[in-house]
């Protein structure tokens, strides 16, 4: 038992209702504490008086303790399939659907869905959101601005008509920056509203401990329509979906029932 991480912790959710419990504590704390030893403090408690003094530190903490890796079409064949299979089924009927790209890091995902619903002729009929805990990359998100690598598995047809380049600097369309609300979410703490048609949240839940990611599954389950869907990231294979009220539909893939 280590009481200055503990303790930590505990601070930690009474300021900013961030549980960092409700992480795996060994890669957490792992991340925390080289993040601590850089700046010179020798414990968690004067770390944590710090970063109350700080903005600067309480920005990069919450920087370091999301995992903000993501770019454009990543596993390009899960976006073919998102593309050709669920989204025209989703809009079967001249249906309006609701979309949340829930820990959307820079924004990859959303935009990824936007570029691929305006190509369809949807844009129109579709409400994007797209929310993350860290203010920082949400900003970043905002302003559309990528590099290179971020763009590396876009399709060369979208790449041409979605994006302007500019050195070694991609900017994404403004239609399709219009076309998403940004916003700041704690998954663990606050509403999730609803209901969504689909729900994208890749690439995150391996970070959570098993209880988290219970309760994680289970309030996505809860802010879907009847027949929506839950993209995941393709290290999170849910592996009892039933318990969810989820069916498998595709690799990645979960429908509600």
């Amino acid at each position: 038992m280590d009481a200055d991480y503990d303790k930590f912790v505990e601070q930690i959710k009474k300021r900013t209702a961030i549980d960092l419990g409700q992480y795996k504590e060994t890669q957490m704390k792992r991340r925390l504490t080289t993040l601590r030893q850089k700046h010179g403090y020798q414990t968690f408690a004067a770390y944590f008086e710090a970063l109350t003094r700080e903005t600067s530190l309480m920005d990069e903490f919450l920087d370091r303790m999301t995992i903000n890796v993501s770019e454009f079409w990543r596993n390009p064949n899960r976006w073919t399939m998102l593309e050709e299979r669920f989204l025209p089924e989703l809009l079967t009927g001249g249906n309006r659907i609701s979309i949340w790209s829930a820990a959307c890091s820079t924004g990859d995902e959303p935009y990824t869905t936007a570029m691929i619903l305006d190509r369809m002729g949807a844009m129109n009929r579709a409400t994007i959101t797209a929310t993350d805990l860290d203010q920082n990359v949400l900003k970043k998100a905002q302003s559309g601005l990528y590099q290179d690598r971020s763009v590396r598995d876009v399709p060369k047809h979208y790449l041409n008509q979605y994006f302007s380049y500019d050195g070694d600097i991609y900017s994404v369309d403004e239609r399709i920056k219009r076309s998403i609300r940004f916003k700041q979410h704690n998954l663990l703490h606050d509403p999730y509203g609803g209901p969504y048609d689909l729900i994208i949240c890749r690439n995150v839940m391996i970070y959570f401990t098993e209880e988290a990611k219970h309760q994680i599954y289970q309030r996505f389950s809860n802010a879907l329509k009847p027949g929506g869907i839950l993209f995941v990231g393709s290290t999170e294979q849910i592996f009892t979906p039933q318990q969810y009220d989820f069916e498998t539909a595709e690799t990645f893939f979960y429908r509600k029932k």
